[in-house]
């Protein structure tokens, strides 16, 4: 009897945490392998120029606004794929912060093969409500960037393109090298 009141309380225990979880994060994305391999590439190319730093699945604390406006549930913190901050904003050497309170110039999502554009689009929407400068939503599938300044003014660049350019914080991108080894 003993054991199966202790095995109900961990049951408890485990679905609460699990609970506690859902309401406090985004859901798990489920990576794939081009997901990866771009959200590394594109890590790495931004890496290379000396005027940012590059961070990959940074919590961005979003308790500044009311989200339920956006008709979202509270969440206080997203993860943008990749985002990039000017270079003074690096590796800290006090206590490391949990949720980054000052937002990025540019956030740039990666869709997944289960994630739809609507809910992307949705993060842009508070990504610019936050003070981002720039969003870029890139397809890999498709081999294409949309480099968004406002929700509804964005520019298009596929594999076709000598380069990706975000006019807005001035940077040039060979979009090839996105895609290609």
């Amino acid at each position: 009897m003993l054991n199966q009141s202790k095995g109900n309380e961990m049951a408890i225990l485990e679905a609460i945490e699990a609970d506690d979880l859902e309401e406090n994060h985004e859901e798990p994305k489920l990576g794939s392998r081009n997901h990866s391999f771009v959200q590394a590439r594109v890590t790495s190319l931004l890496s290379n120029d000396e005027r940012f730093s590059v961070f990959v699945e940074l919590s961005l604390d979003t308790s500044q606004i009311d989200l339920t406006q956006l008709g979202l549930s509270a969440k206080s913190e997203l993860k943008p794929d990749v985002c990039i901050y000017p270079k003074n904003v690096g590796f800290k050497e006090e206590i490391d912060e949990l949720k980054m309170s000052e937002m990025p110039l540019l956030a740039i999502e990666i869709i997944s093969p289960k994630q739809g554009i609507n809910d992307i689009l949705t993060k842009f929407q508070i990504y610019f409500k936050l003070g981002v400068k720039s969003c870029w939503l890139i397809i890999p599938p498709l081999k294409s960037i949309s480099v968004y300044r406002q929700l509804t003014h964005f520019q298009n660049f596929d594999f076709r393109d000598n380069e990706l350019i975000d006019e807005g914080i001035d940077i040039h991108l060979a979009i090839q090298k996105v895609f290609t080894v």
